[in-house]
């Protein structure tokens, strides 16, 4: 079991932990209600330094990205970040990932933790014949992700940069807390808001000490992986494993929007086939209509109990008090105000399909 930089952090706060994607993490502190309404409503940090970071770099370097990613990173500038996924060669899906232009040449890929090795394999595979310049960086990063609607006041005294101007989807790099040279991006996966700090591991602990010094204002909060599931689920962001596997078609999953079809790229013939044909099945969001929490892996059935599909993550949210869920559903019935029933041991409790996200900010 690997530790991050911050383990013994997170146990002398008193964090739950857990074995995650091969690492000893933080799953909740003081409970997973309390820690969700701190992001919601005011400023939380996650140590989420178990993601995997790797570089590519030199001149065939957006080749590379382009061959084994599906959007298109050659939109990109400096500062710039997309999301993207790296298509498998049977139709699925080997992990999604962020991609970052870090300068000319140079582009950081950030991978999920589970994936690290299989993601190296995957496009080093392809990089035999292109050639470029591959690093990974994985075990000498920390991330911690600042994320809330008081982040960027809460934090701001930290840079000299101003931290409101950076907008969704790009990033800085500055300083942050004393240390030089950090990544201060803002590609949250909570829906409200904040930023990402990539540091080295020998400069995480002052980071953390001094994000926690500036936000005690403010009510930050050390908050776990459970909170983060339940925000990221609120806003309806896929999570690998559970919405994606090697099994998922990417168009099923709602990945049409970053699957570019102006370039080629790892299975895109057959990717595009599948679009002109259409999908049989689509990733859907839905609410329960009844005080009940849908699990990951429960049935979806019709109102005569016949299979539709499972539930692929569910959970009782906590900014609606509702069950919510989403899961894979014929298309011809993946359309908003559908009914359909999970179910919870042996009975069929009804559902609606609604569009997503089911979390929407109060303006």
């Amino acid at each position: 079991m690997k530790n991050t930089a911050l383990t013994t952090t997170h146990e002398s706060l008193g964090a739950k932990m857990v074995p995650f994607a091969g690492y000893n993490m933080p799953v909740q502190y003081e409970g997973v209600t309390l820690e969700h309404h701190t992001v919601r409503n005011d400023v939380g940090v996650f140590d989420v330094s178990h993601m995997g970071e790797f570089i590519v770099s030199g001149p065939k370097a957006l080749e590379l990205i382009q061959k084994v990613s599906a959007n298109d990173a050659s939109k990109l500038h400096i500062g710039r970040a997309q999301y993207s996924y790296l298509p498998n060669e049977t139709g699925g899906v080997v992990d999604d990932l962020l991609i970052y232009k870090i300068k000319e040449e140079q582009y950081l890929l950030v991978v999920n933790a589970s994936n690290i090795e299989k993601d190296w394999d995957h496009i080093s595979s392809y990089n035999e014949e292109i050639g470029a310049d591959l690093r990974d960086l994985s075990n000498d990063y920390s991330l911690l992700a600042i994320q809330g609607p008081k982040a960027v006041e809460a934090m701001q005294s930290l840079t000299s940069i101003d931290l409101s101007a950076i907008k969704y989807y790009h990033f800085e790099v500055a300083d942050f807390a004393g240390v030089e040279h950090v990544i201060i991006s803002a590609t949250g996966y909570t829906g409200s808001g904040g930023f990402e700090i990539y540091c080295k591991n020998n400069e995480v602990q002052q980071v953390w000490d001094k994000v926690m010094e500036a936000g005690a204002d403010y009510g930050i909060k050390p908050i776990g992986l459970a909170a983060r599931d339940t925000l990221r689920l609120e806003m309806g962001f896929c999570l690998y494993g559970n919405d994606l596997d090697d099994t998922t078609s990417p168009l099923e999953a709602g990945l049409g929007w970053v699957t570019k079809f102006t370039k080629n790229f790892v299975n895109s013939e057959a990717l595009a086939l599948q679009k002109e044909n259409g999908v049989h099945r689509k990733l859907v969001g839905f609410t329960m209509d009844e005080r009940a929490v849908p699990r990951g892996s429960y049935a979806i059935k019709d109102v005569d109990g016949n299979d539709l599909g499972i539930v692929t993550s569910g959970t009782m949210s906590p900014s609606l008090n509702q069950g919510i869920g989403m899961g894979y559903i014929p298309s011809s019935m993946a359309v908003p105000e559908t009914k359909i029933y999970i179910q919870i041991r042996k009975k069929l409790v009804p559902a609606t399909v609604v569009k997503l996200p089911f979390y929407k900010k109060v303006s």
